[in-house]
């Protein structure tokens, strides 16, 4: 591993099985003490699995675990989750069984009921809204979700993972989540030392760079996993030094052909809801969400792409208003809704919904026939 980061000496492990940060000096101390508590319940003997999800904050996270396992000697395997996947579906669930892993580091992919291995004790690191529960002795549970700002996946890694090693050189990692999860204005001081040392236009520079792979048609977001696992910084990356950044680039022209075009495409309104309908295999729904927020600031924006995923309709939903978006598609949601829809945070969600129930969906929010698609 390249870089400077050194490992640490562990102190004594503490009890605590979830983190409710309320104060942001605790909050670092707390999420030590319970990745060690963790650590305690995985088989030493097998190498950690971690798993994040392709997007900057869940590929920042998985990097800062994977480079703190290695400096401190304890072997690990990666594996990004990209899109249609979840750990807790049956599929993936399979092949992280056939890994055998010792422990589990899920990052940046939510929460489901019961746990992805039976036996197999796991540690969730993740912002998003966790519902009160009691969940399997063998999952611990690292979030921020009662913290003001809350903090994202990546920042919490950066939190934890200087239980087992030095990682201030690691900190742009955990800047790039934030920036990716549009949290770099929350307050946090972290993000303002990640500023000060790495300038906030190169941090944005590279996490759309790190965010391009895996909204490609392909999807594949190893390569951005593969930089963040090699560079000693943001610099080393945009200035090309690395080969592996070359592929980062490519990603990002693809994308940007993509959204020219999508770019062109009106909306269409009805009541409090604008409509745009995109057909495209990159992930630009989230991007022309974001784009047209500013512009129709009464309206909840809702970015639909049929051409994501054969069977599936994706879409993103944001808005200019100060309204939770989780609610909102809460009060919204059609019959066949489940764990693919609604998720995320309440300024920035979005899911997926198969064609039958993206037309009830889309009925119930007042748009007629020409919305619905081929069932």
């Amino acid at each position: 591993m390249r870089g400077r980061v050194k490992p640490s000496m562990p102190p004594a492990a503490a009890p605590a099985s979830q983190l409710f940060p309320t104060s942001c000096p605790s909050a670092s101390a707390e999420a030590q003490d319970l990745l060690r508590a963790a650590l305690k319940r995985f088989d030493p003997a097998r190498p950690v699995l971690v798993l994040g999800h392709n997007d900057a904050d869940g590929l920042s996270a998985l990097a800062i675990f994977a480079r703190a396992f290695e400096c401190a000697g304890r072997p690990h395997q990666r594996r990004i989750v990209g899109r249609g996947e979840s750990p807790w579906d049956a599929a993936l669930r399979a092949e992280v069984a056939r890994a055998d892993p010792g422990g589990l580091v899920v990052c940046d992919l939510s929460l489901r009921d019961g746990t992805i291995l039976p036996g197999v004790p796991t540690l969730v690191v993740d912002h998003h809204v966790v519902r009160a529960g009691a969940w399997p002795d063998e999952v611990t549970i690292l979030t921020g979700q009662d913290f003001r700002p809350i903090p994202t996946a990546s920042l919490l890694a950066w939190w934890a993972a200087a239980a087992l090693a030095d990682v201030d050189d690691l900190l742009w990692l955990a800047a790039l989540g934030l920036v990716g999860d549009m949290a770099e204005d929350l307050g946090f001081p972290e993000m303002d030392a990640a500023r000060r040392r790495y300038g906030i236009t190169a941090l944005r520079k590279l996490t759309a760079l790190i965010n391009a792979p895996r909204r490609t048609g392909s999807g594949d977001a190893g390569p951005a996993l593969d930089v963040l696992l090699r560079a000693n910084g943001p610099g080393e990356i945009l200035a090309g030094d690395l080969p592996e950044a070359a592929a980062l680039h490519a990603a990002k022209a693809e994308v940007a052909d993509a959204l020219a075009q999508a770019r062109r495409v009106p909306p269409k309104v009805r009541g409090e809801v604008a409509l745009i309908r995109l057909h495209s295999p990159c992930q630009i729904h989230p991007l022309i969400a974001q784009q047209w927020r500013s512009r129709l600031r009464g309206q909840v924006v809702i970015a639909a792409n049929t051409g994501f995923r054969p069977g599936w309709v994706h879409f993103a939903a944001r808005s200019a208003r100060d309204l939770d978006l989780i609610d909102f598609l809460a009060r919204h949601a059609p019959p066949g809704a489940d764990e693919n829809y609604g998720s995320g945070h309440r300024a920035a969600t979005g899911g997926a919904l198969r064609a039958a129930d993206w037309n009830s969906f889309i009925r119930g929010l007042g748009f007629g026939p020409e919305e619905e698609v081929p069932a």
